[in-house]
C-alpha cells in the first residue's frame, strides 16, 4: 500500500498537534511546517482536507491555529487517512466483469474485499496517542551522549 505525501505529511502533522494537545492551544501551520520541515503552502492544502474531514477545528486572527476535534485517543489513522487520501478507500474497479463474471466475482470476494477489511480493520485499531506513545520510546534514541 502507498500513502501519498499528503497522507503522510497529515499524520505526521496531527501526530505532533497530539503532542501538543494537553497545552489546549491552537497551534500554527507555519510552526508546524518549521517544526517537522514540510512546506507551509502544501499544508494547507492537507489542513483544508482534514477540516472538511473534522479531524482539526481552526480560530482566526492573532491567537489562531488549528486544534484537534477530538482526543487523540479518539483520532485514528484510518480517520486521518479518509480525510486527506480521497481514493485510496474507494472499491476495486471492475477488471473482467463483461467477459468473466464469475472470475470477477471470485477476485472481489477472495481478494479485494479480503484486502480491503484488513486494511480498515488494521488502520482503524490505531490512534493518534499509540503513535505519540510510540515517538516517546524513540525520543531517547536521538540524544546525544556526552561522557565527561
Amino acid at each position: 500500500m502507498r500513502i501519498s505525501a499528503k497522507g503522510r505529511y497529515a499524520l505526521a502533522s496531527v501526530v505532533f498537534m497530539a503532542q501538543q494537545h494537553e497545552s489546549g492551544e491552537y497551534i500554527t501551520i507555519l510552526s508546524i511546517s518549521e517544526k517537522l520541515g514540510i512546506s507551509k503552502i502544501y499544508l494547507e492544502q492537507v489542513f483544508s482536507l482534514l477540516k472538511r474531514g473534522n479531524i482539526v477545528n481552526s480560530i482566526k486572527g492573532a491567537m489562531g491555529g488549528y486544534q484537534l476535534t477530538r482526543m487523540p485517543q479518539q483520532i485514528t489513522v484510518l480517520d486521518v487517512l479518509k480525510a486527506v487520501e480521497l481514493s485510496l478507500f474507494e472499491p476495486a474497479q471492475d477488471t473482467v466483469s463483461e467477459n468473466s463474471p464469475e472470475i470477477e466475482a471470485a477476485l472481489r470476494l477472495s481478494a479485494f474485499d479480503v484486502l480491503d477489511k484488513a486494511i480498515h480493520d488494521s488502520l482503524c485499531k490505531v490512534s493518534l496517542l499509540d503513535i505519540v506513545n510510540e515517538a516517546e520510546k524513540h525520543k531517547g534514541e536521538e540524544a546525544i551522549m556526552y561522557y565527561i
